[in-house]
């Protein structure tokens, strides 16, 4: 999760704070590798992290996260806590010459794991049996054990309201006199025309919010972002979940919100969730929370992009690949469609 008034690093002032020779001379001294080519990949959504494919002289692949600050400890404890409860679905990073399994550099962090090549839920299907395994493993996530001291680090639900807030402070600015460029102008125009819609997100994530909050539903061990993106298949056709740096513990609806939930408009069709649940298990699914869930996400989004395409200049490919995610969400069989008829099914 990015806070409401993050500074967007763009590729260029990434670079400029850390050069590919200040990487690969990293990945020497400190893991051994010795890069023959450093490539940038055009990979997520996060603006400060940026990731890399590394290829040694004898053609060793690696894959290369870099994420700007010293906070991101956490993910590998979660990892390495899921490697030990047999997850085999989960790629542990390669550790440090010294054992860690990360390494700062400078203001950043680095993580270096091996590079798998297969394509994510995006791009492709999952199979019946790749919808069953997910769901089996994700029940194994969620009834793992979290010791205490890993539940001190690792953030806690608290249904707060600060994305629906962070919209709220963009109704002024798309109201007032249009400015901007190209791409702003384009989204201020989209947004007044579905003001409607988004009032009715804000404000029913609002009330849902409410709802829950005196109910006191077990807390698990989520992913929190496992849309098909995170999911990955390789050419042997096994699956790893990928990308844990926001891991939390909440709900098991945080995680299950996805399983049908569109984004992306993928991940919509009835019987992906036939194959999830046959793996997952029989289970009672609080649709308050779930409701909740697909409402709050598409809010965050909505708060995000657009206070990037409105409040900041990132770079222009960021900005047309931001702008069409964010317009995308309003598809048909897409997430605000869902998430509206999953609320009128609680009616």
């Amino acid at each position: 999760m990015k806070p409401i008034n993050f500074k967007p690093l763009t590729e260029i002032a990434m670079k400029q704070a850390l050069s590919d020779q200040r990487i690969i001379e990293c990945l020497d001294t400190n893991y051994g590798i010795k890069v023959a080519r450093l490539t940038l990949l055009p990979l997520g959504a996060d603006l400060n992290s940026f990731v890399y494919k590394a290829v040694t002289h004898n053609q060793l692949s690696y894959f290369i996260k870099l994420k700007h600050g010293h906070h991101h400890d956490m993910s590998a404890t979660v990892i390495a806590l899921l490697h030990d409860a047999g997850i085999q679905q989960i790629i542990p990073p390669i550790k440090t010459m010294h054992g860690q399994p990360i390494q700062h550099i400078d203001d950043f962090t680095l993580i270096v794991s091996p590079f798998i090549e297969g394509q994510d839920g995006f791009s492709r299907d999952l199979t019946d049996y790749q919808w069953e395994t997910l769901g089996k493993v994700m029940k194994q996530i969620h009834e793992i054990d979290v010791p205490s001291s890993i539940q001190r680090i690792i953030r806690r639900e608290d249904y707060s309201s600060r994305w629906q807030e962070a919209v709220r402070s963009l109704y002024t600015h798309i109201e007032s006199e249009p400015s901007g460029d190209e791409i702003a102008l384009k989204l201020i125009v989209f947004m007044k025309k579905h003001s409607v819609t988004i009032h009715r997100l804000v404000d029913r994530a609002e009330q849902l919010g409410k709802q829950i909050q005196d109910q006191s539903p077990e807390f698990v061990l989520c992913h929190s972002d496992i849309h098909g993106g995170n999911v990955l298949m390789d050419g042997n056709d096994l699956m790893y979940m990928v990308d844990w740096d926001d891991p939390i513990m909440a709900p098991k609806e945080r995680d299950l919100m996805f399983i049908g939930g569109g984004v992306a408009n993928v991940w919509n069709r009835p019987h992906e969730e036939k194959y999830f649940y046959k793996g997952y298990g029989k289970t009672e699914i609080n649709r308050t929370i779930l409701a909740y869930y697909r409402h709050e996400r598409i809010v965050e989004d909505i708060a995000v992009l657009g206070q990037q395409l409105l409040l900041t200049s990132a770079d222009n490919q960021n900005r047309i690949e931001s702008y069409k995610h964010f317009i995308n969400q309003f598809e048909s069989q897409g997430v605000v469609e869902i998430a509206f008829k999953t609320d009128e099914n609680l009616r």
